[in-house]
């Protein structure tokens, strides 16, 4: 046999066998379940591949079809930590976790420590600080986990954020963001980005409280932000890829974007309220030399992300959240598959 016939029979061997395991991928289940962090961390919620049976799964008010707490299976080796947005728990983002299990990832989604469902006291850049440790926390716990350490390569993770998630997520593109660029963008933009610089505490109606509004949200914006000159940055060499959906962006050094350190996709929902994407995603991407606009959602507003939605959304939160007329949710799996495929890119061999 010639050299070159027996390595052409190699490479369809070795073909076959990574098609094999990706069928494995694709026909496993997936399972959930929720590890205990470290104290002074919240607990840390696991979507990952499973061939255990599925039920349907109750958590909060929402519910899954999944393997509770069944047997992990191997998938792609790859893990991928989603980081929630402000006052949002793991389970809103369930839709998307279960899209990149069934793509062959496990996903770990960390409670942000003062900025989830239960506990809003550090909402803002307090949280902004603390969010990209707590990434970092959750890939340290899954590495020490027995169940799921031998399942994924530590050193090749990728990482998605929504929202303050998605600021975690340029931050730790190698992004770097200050408070003095945050109060310079709401002193410019106050009224035009009005739910951004005030974390829609109060909503202008085109009334005449509108003037009363913002004179009483411009003081309270500098006292909070005001004296306070440091940028923070912080990336890590585990982390390879990151995608950034409907990312809080208007407090960034825009040429720390310029060139990030590891491939960087943008989702952009061109109808969100909350973070206008003129100050936010589009700026980023007209920055960012080598990102990729993965999905540039027309109708789309700032809760196009989650899935499933939050109940109760008739409130002036859920106004922001909620879809806008015209929004089709049919089209958010081919969406997650988009996400997805660009994990695959640039995470797998």
């Amino acid at each position: 046999m010639s050299r070159n016939i027996a390595m052409r029979l190699l490479l369809q061997s070795l073909s076959a066998l990574v098609w094999a395991a990706y069928a494995a991928c694709a026909s496993a289940g997936v399972g959930l379940t929720e590890l205990t962090a470290d104290a002074g961390h919240g607990p840390i919620t696991v979507f990952y591949p499973s061939d255990a049976p599925a039920t349907a799964v109750q958590r909060g008010p929402f519910r899954v079809m999944a393997a509770d707490n069944g047997a992990p299976v191997p998938g792609n080796r790859r893990l991928i930590v989603i980081s929630h947005g402000s006052g949002a728990n793991a389970m809103v983002q369930a839709d998307i976790a279960q899209a990149l299990v069934r793509a062959g990832y496990i996903v770990a989604l960390p409670e942000h420590a003062g900025d989830n469902w239960h506990d809003m006291s550090r909402v803002g850049p307090a949280s902004w600080q603390l969010r990209p440790f707590e990434v970092l926390h959750a890939i340290d716990v899954l590495g020490a986990s027995p169940r799921f350490a031998p399942l994924f390569d530590p050193q090749r993770i990728g990482m998605f954020g929504m929202s303050a998630g998605g600021h975690t997520a340029l931050t730790l593109a190698g992004g770097r963001w200050s408070r003095a660029r945050l109060l310079a963008h709401c002193e410019a933009h106050l009224a035009e980005d009005f739910a951004a610089c005030t974390g829609a505490a109060a909503e202008l109606k085109g009334d005449v409280w509108d003037s009363v509004k913002k004179a009483v949200a411009l003081p309270l914006i500098r006292q909070s932000l005001g004296g306070k000159a440091e940028t923070y940055g912080h990336t890590d060499p585990r982390i390879r890829a990151v995608v950034a959906g409907v990312p809080f962006a208007a407090d960034f050094d825009l040429d720390s974007l310029t060139h990030p350190v590891v491939p960087l996709g943008i989702v952009q929902a061109e109808k969100d309220r909350w973070l206008v994407p003129q100050f936010h995603s589009m700026p980023v991407i007209a920055a960012c030399r080598s990102c990729e606009t993965i999905a540039s959602l027309a109708s789309a507003g700032h809760g196009a992300l989650l899935a499933p939605l939050p109940p109760d959304l008739d409130n002036r939160v859920g106004r922001l959240l909620a879809d806008p007329p015209g929004f089709d949710r049919a089209q958010l799996p081919a969406l997650y598959d988009r996400i997805a495929r660009f994990f695959d890119r640039h995470l797998l061999p």
